[in-house]
């Protein structure tokens, strides 16, 4: 069968360089474009450095219309501003990496329908998806370690989140916090108990337990290392932890990336793949449950290929069997 004809947009970007890597890897894409009016003319390789050997292409200045999957990998905001002006073929479709269509209130727009994209969540709404949200890459740590409590009417009881994430996931822009010099030897909270992302994750919550009405309580962190995410959410629980363990791992049962461990979890096991691997412990009336992936991938473009292979009908995991850097 013929490949699907991929156009990236906003190519020079972390979330952009490891979806290129993903797509050059993929037996059922070819990258048709990726737009960089910044880079346009110079190689990809002069961007994302470790593709050397592995691809001539070039960044471009020009779009095609007619590709059959657009990825957007443009800043918050942008990518409302580029479907406003600019038109694709309808057999297009389209997976947004930023947060511009998560919410119910901006699902819509110009006529077009954005399915929150966690396949935890909705794989089957996924399947028959034209345009995809990309979940943010806090939110899907945080609520793959919740929705279980959630689809079962537990979550009672206000949620307690403190949560890490590397340098990457504030992009490629310099700022105060990103330097070197600020990171290393480091560490530092912000956007306290108001991050962007707790949206999306009371969104879910209420679509699964409409009752719920406790607070999320989410304290995220910058952490002096370059990728992956680590939270630990903990909320009273009733249960015995042999019960949270059978609820967690039935719910996810049929999940190609999510997977409950018996032991100890830590961040190593995940970094440079597409997977979320949780641990569960019962201390007093309280059940800990910690999380961790890595944010560029089953954070952002990993799971933006894990939708492509569902809204095509390929293998869930299909160009994302990714070996960690556990040493």
């Amino acid at each position: 069968m013929k490949k699907l004809e991929v156009g990236i947009i906003g190519g020079a970007g972390y979330t952009a360089g490891e979806l290129i890597r993903l797509l050059l890897n993929h037996p059922e894409t070819n990258i048709n474009f990726v737009y960089s009016t910044s880079n346009a003319g110079n190689k990809l390789y002069k961007v994302h450095q470790d593709l050397i050997g592995d691809t001539e292409i070039d960044f471009t200045s020009k779009i095609n219309t007619d590709v059959d999957v657009l990825f957007l990998c443009l800043g918050h905001g942008n990518s409302t501003a580029f479907l406003e002006k600019t038109t694709f073929s309808d057999k297009t479709k389209i997976i947004d990496l930023s947060n511009d269509f998560r919410l119910l209130a901006d699902k819509n727009f110009e006529g077009k329908e954005f399915v929150y994209g966690l396949p935890e969540l909705d794989k089957e709404s996924i399947k028959t998806a034209k345009y995809i949200a990309n979940p943010g890459c806090f939110a899907t740590a945080l609520q793959l370690a919740i929705l279980p409590l959630a689809a079962n009417g537990l979550l009672q009881n206000d949620i307690h989140i403190n949560a890490v994430t590397g340098a990457t996931g504030a992009g490629t822009s310099l700022s105060a916090t990103t330097h070197f010099t600020y990171r290393d030897n480091n560490f530092s909270h912000y956007k306290a108990f108001n991050h962007q992302h707790l949206g999306e994750i009371n969104q879910s919550v209420k679509r699964l337990q409409s009752d719920f009405n406790s607070e999320i309580n989410f304290m995220p962190n910058r952490g002096n290392f370059s990728r992956g995410i680590f939270a630990t959410t903990y909320t009273k629980f009733e249960g015995s932890i042999e019960e949270a363990t059978k609820m967690y791992k039935e719910y996810y049962k049929d999940a190609a990336f999510t997977f409950v461990s018996d032991t100890d979890v830590h961040m190593k096991q995940v970094v440079n793949t597409n997977k979320c691997i949780i641990g569960l412990e019962k201390h007093g009336n309280k059940l800990l449950i910690t999380s961790t992936i890595d944010n560029l991938l089953k954070g952002a473009s990993g799971a933006a290929i894990q939708n492509l292979n569902l809204m095509y009908g390929f293998e869930e995991s299909l160009g994302l069997n990714l070996k960690a850097n556990y040493f």
